[in-house]
C-alpha cells in the first residue's frame, strides 16, 4: 500500500514543498507520495481526521493553520508546547503528534547560511502568526536582546510579545503600520507575514521601503515565492545583506522529512529540488 503526507495549507498554490519533499522521498525510493491539500479553515478538522486512516504517515501544516491546528491533535512535543504552532505533524498508531521544526529552520538558515551571530542583537519580527512565534521562541534560545513584533492587528503583536516577556531581555509590540520608526535601528529584520509573496493578498508589495532599512543589518524573508521577494529588493537597494525563505524551507522539511521516514535527509537533493521548483515558477511568471 502506498503511504501518503500530505500538506495542509490554504491558498497553496505557492508552496515547493511537495516538489522537494518527492525528490526527497525518490531519493531513497520509498513508495510515498507527498502532495499538497488546500484545506480552508472550516476543513481542517475532517482532514486532520483524514489523517488516521492506515495509508498516512503524517502531514506538514502551512498558513493559515500553525496555531489552529493545535487543538485538533493528540499531544505535542514540549517544542511545539512552548511555541503553540505545529508545522509537522506525525502519526504513532492512531494518534497524531505535532511538531514544529520552523525554529529550528530559521537558527539553521541564519547561522549557516547567512553566518549571523544571534546574540545579544536587536531584531524586528513583521508578523505574530505561528512562523513569527517559531522565530521569536527560536532567537530567545539564543539571548537574542531585544525583540519587536509588528502586526497589523496589535493585540495579535502584543500576545507574542507578552510570551516572550521573560525569555529575553527587552520586547514590545508595534503596528505593522508603525515599523518605518524602529526598522533602521535593528540588526536583524525577519518577515513572518505573508507580504510580498506570489499569488497572496500583497502580491508585489514590501513591508518596508529601502530608506527605512539599515544598510549594516541583514533582512530575512521568510517568503520564498518569488525568489527575490519585493522586500529583498528593497534592502539590496538599501545596501543590506539578504536572505530568501529557501533555506528555511528546506531546514524545516529536511527535520519533518526524518521523523517521517528516520532516514537522513538528503539536503542538497531537497534543496536543488526547490531551486528548480522556484526557476520553473519564475519562467511560467514572465510568459
Amino acid at each position: 500500500m502506498k503511504q501518503k503526507i500530505v500538506l495542509f495549507g490554504y491558498p497553496l498554490s505557492h508552496s515547493i514543498s511537495p516538489k522537494f519533499q518527492q525528490a526527497a522521498l525518490d531519493h531513497f525510493a520509498l513508495d510515498i507520495s507527498y502532495s499538497g491539500q488546500p484545506t480552508a479553515p472550516d476543513s481542517l478538522e475532517s482532514a486532520i481526521e483524514m489523517l488516521r486512516s492506515e495509508d498516512y504517515l503524517g502531514a506538514n501544516v502551512t498558513i493559515p493553520h500553525k496555531e489552529s491546528v493545535v487543538e485538533l491533535l493528540d499531544d505535542l512535543d514540549t517544542w511545539a508546547k512552548t511555541v503553540g504552532a505545529v508545522n509537522t505533524i506525525v502519526k504513532d498508531g492512531t494518534r497524531l503528534l505535532g511538531h514544529n521544526t520552523d525554529g529550528y529552520g530559521l537558527l539553521k538558515s541564519l547561522e549557516d547560511k547567512a553566518g549571523m551571530d544571534l546574540h545579544g542583537i536587536k531584531v524586528l519580527i513583521l508578523g505574530s502568526g505561528g512562523a513569527a512565534r517559531a522565530a521569536a521562541f527560536a532567537l530567545a534560545k539564543r539571548k537574542t536582546d531585544t525583540l519587536i513584533i509588528a502586526n497589523r492587528t496589535i493585540d495579535r503583536a502584543k500576545s507574542l510579545a507578552d510570551a516572550m516577556e521573560n525569555r529575553v531581555n527587552t520586547v514590545k509590540s508595534i503596528s505593522l503600520t508603525d515599523v518605518h520608526k524602529v526598522s533602521k535601528d535593528t540588526d536583524l529584520i525577519i518577515n513572518a507575514t505573508s507580504i510580498g509573496m506570489q499569488h497572496g493578498p500583497d502580491e508585489g508589495t514590501s513591508p518596508l521601503d529601502s530608506l527605512h532599512i539599515n544598510s549594516e543589518s541583514l533582512v530575512f524573508d521568510m517568503v520564498y515565492t518569488p525568489s527575490e521577494t519585493p522586500l529583498m529588493v528593497e534592502a539590496k537597494n538599501a545596501g543590506a545583506k539578504v536572505l530568501g525563505g529557501l533555506w528555511m524551507l528546506i531546514f524545516q522539511g529536511a527535520a519533518a522529512f526524518e521523523m517521517w521516514t528516520s532516514k537522513p535527509a538528503p539536503i542538497n537533493v531537497m534543496y536543488e529540488a526547490g531551486l528548480r521548483a522556484l526557476a520553473e515558477r519564475d519562467a511560467s511568471n514572465e510568459t
